[in-house]
């Protein structure tokens, strides 16, 4: 994503002009080759995939048409997709789920079977974030703001702490970064248990605007 939160149509200007979105292709001139690594070391391990419909659909029309070795692998994994409206789901080992969203989710990750790795599909990271179903959250940050675009930030957000279990910072200046939820936020404060009366009245005044 952008520093600003942004992930929307990384890769391309095709790729998701939804809502007039201009700067499509954002990402490319970022990339290096320890992102590769990064990327080898995540496919190295057994997982699937559970995407939501947008970026499910330009998955789709991408990978199966490919012979590089992510499109064996995207090709040969069971794909989840979450879509409430209709979609083509001819894509080899592609399961839909469009009812009850949030317990099939639930049910899916009490099964046995390898981790389910979300690329994009900010509508659907909504929902895992609001139901507390992240388990691990990798952020790829570059070092550029967009302003608009779909964030990964929005509506979903829970007050909750973040771990950081790994980070790495590339050539480009991306800064590559693992969390994993550490419980309820825990608040303190830098102010002196005696304040001033300028500091009083400071409250007070900004007590009333609320009302």
């Amino acid at each position: 994503m952008t520093m600003d939160g942004v992930l929307q149509a990384p890769g391309g200007p095709e790729e998701d002009p939804s809502n007039g979105f201009k700067w499509g292709g954002w990402q490319f001139y970022y990339w290096d080759e320890q992102m590769n690594d990064v990327l080898g070391k995540t496919f190295s391990t057994p997982f699937d995939l559970l995407l939501g419909r947008r970026t499910y659909e330009i998955f789709a029309a991408h990978w199966p048409y490919q012979n590089d070795e992510i499109a064996e692998v995207f090709n040969r994994i069971n794909k989840y997709v979450v879509a409430t409206t209709p979609i083509d789901v001819s894509w080899k080992n592609t399961i839909l789920i469009n009812n009850d969203v949030v317990n099939e989710l639930k049910k899916l990750k009490e099964q046995d079977g390898p981790d389910l790795l979300v690329y994009g599909s900010s509508r659907l990271v909504q929902t895992l974030l609001s139901n507390h179903l992240v388990d691990v959250l990798h952020t790829w940050i570059f070092p550029i703001t967009l302003g608009k675009g779909k964030k990964l930030f929005e509506e979903g957000t829970q007050p909750q702490q973040w771990k950081l279990t790994d980070s790495s910072v590339t050539t480009t200046g991306a800064i590559i970064a693992s969390y994993v939820p550490d419980g309820e936020v825990k608040c303190g404060s830098f102010i002196p248990f005696e304040v001033s009366e300028a500091e009083l009245a400071r409250r007070e005044k900004w007590r009333r605007e609320q009302e």
